[in-house]
């Protein structure tokens, strides 16, 4: 039988959510409005989206669903612990850099008002019916994903929110999944942290994940699922002990005997040569050699062999002259990583042409694109009711969700 995630794995803002304060407000006053008249129609939400797509964000939206569905038994109570609790959280950050102690007793405060909060708060998770595919199934363009029935004004509030978090990581999971594809068995590693924000990490890396990633840079990506962040020596180190790149990666494998040794050889524009000098160092202590040169640069080894191909950046003549120089000096131990600029296509390239990559790192190009998802409601008590051009739509693929 197949697994779902524990709510608790996702780190809710949970307040936030009861209160619409990450909703489109127009959703907040739909609820408000069936709440004020006394309307509780059960409803069918559809959810679908327009690709084919690895369908990632389902677990965390049951969670937002379980964790927010429902009512506020006093509202203009609940309006102003919450405005409190916002202002709480605000003075928080101030005094936690200006005054620790003041700063422990607003955390105290925050607790107290959010256990108010919860006690005006009267779920109606319960009674709601939630159908939906897994992360990680293939999914087709229109195909619904799930379907929620339930009183609507008890999660009318939270349809961005879903939305929000399905785009996102099923855009991640279909990004990885088409790299994943492309490099034919060999694996990829997730490296574009530094092109987002921050506080995205957790979520884009259990994505990257269900995408099939076989690796991720930072330990905040792997919270959701349980793995080790690796990476290589930075071109950072090599500056700082004066663009040495063979004394950066002896003293970065000093410091971490246990990983992997990966060397960055590209700090000079030579990458053959610094590839060569690592593994006379290091020996069998060296997993591998990155290559990363930058697509504005032909690297010196290259410079020989220019012809009738493209010489700027990772080449597939300059890892064969790598894998070449390497084998030849007994070193055919030492796996070659690729990074810069590659996506589907390009790795494509390489992998048709036999290129001798054993991993491909890849960044920006996981961040790219949209994968919208769409949520109508398309019955009422039972009976069909959408705007023109939306219908009820089954899928026997959808499994009722028990938690």
């Amino acid at each position: 039988m197949r697994q779902r995630k524990d709510t608790h794995v996702f780190d809710l803002p949970v307040q936030e959510l009861r209160r619409g304060y990450l909703s489109d407000i127009y959703f907040w006053r739909e609820k408000i409005t069936l709440e004020h008249h006394n309307l509780n129609p059960e409803v069918t939400m559809q959810v679908f989206q327009k690709e084919d797509a690895v369908l990632c964000g389902v677990d965390e939206t049951v969670a937002v669903l379980k964790l927010a569905t429902g009512k506020y038994t006093d509202y203009e109570t609940a309006y102003k612990l919450f405005d409190k609790l916002i202002g709480l959280k605000a003075n928080a950050r101030r005094q936690f850099l200006e005054d620790y102690d003041a700063y422990l007793k607003t955390i105290e405060k925050k607790m107290e008002i959010s256990k108010q909060l919860d006690e005006l708060w009267e779920s109606g998770y319960e009674q709601l019916k939630v159908e939906a595919l897994y992360d990680g199934d293939a999914i087709s363009p229109w195909e619904t994903v799930m379907h929620i029935t339930g009183n609507a004004s008890h999660f009318a509030h939270l349809e961005t929110v879903y939305l929000g978090i399905l785009a996102r990581r099923t855009k991640i999971a279909r990004n990885v999944r088409r790299v994943v594809d492309a490099a034919n068995g060999k694996k990829v590693l997730y490296f574009p942290a530094r092109f987002d924000h921050w506080a995205v990490q957790g979520g884009d890396g259990y994505a990257a994940h269900i995408g099939g990633a076989a690796g991720v840079s930072t330990n905040a990506q792997t919270q959701w699922w349980g793995a080790n962040a690796s990476g290589t020596v930075p071109h950072a180190l090599i500056a700082a002990v004066g663009g040495d790149t063979v004394k950066a990666v002896t003293l970065f494998g000093e410091t971490y005997p246990e990983v992997d040794l990966v060397a960055l050889v590209d700090f000079d524009n030579d990458c053959v040569g610094t590839s060569l000098k690592c593994c006379e160092v290091l020996g069998d202590r060296l997993w591998g050699v990155r290559l990363d040169t930058s697509e504005s640069l032909v690297d010196k080894s290259i410079v020989p062999e220019m012809q009738n191909f493209n010489p700027v950046g990772v080449t597939p003549r300059l890892v064969e002259l790598t894998r070449q120089t390497l084998d030849r000096h007994g070193y055919g131990h030492v796996k070659i990583i690729v990074s810069g600029g590659f996506n589907p296509d390009r790795i494509a390239a390489f992998e048709k042409h036999q290129v001798p990559v054993d991993v491909y790192g890849v960044g920006n190009y996981l961040m790219g694109g949209v994968n919208a998802f769409t949520a109508d409601i398309v019955r009422v008590e039972g009976r069909p009711c959408a705007k023109v051009g939306r219908k009820y739509n089954p899928n026997p693929r959808l499994e009722r969700v028990k938690f």
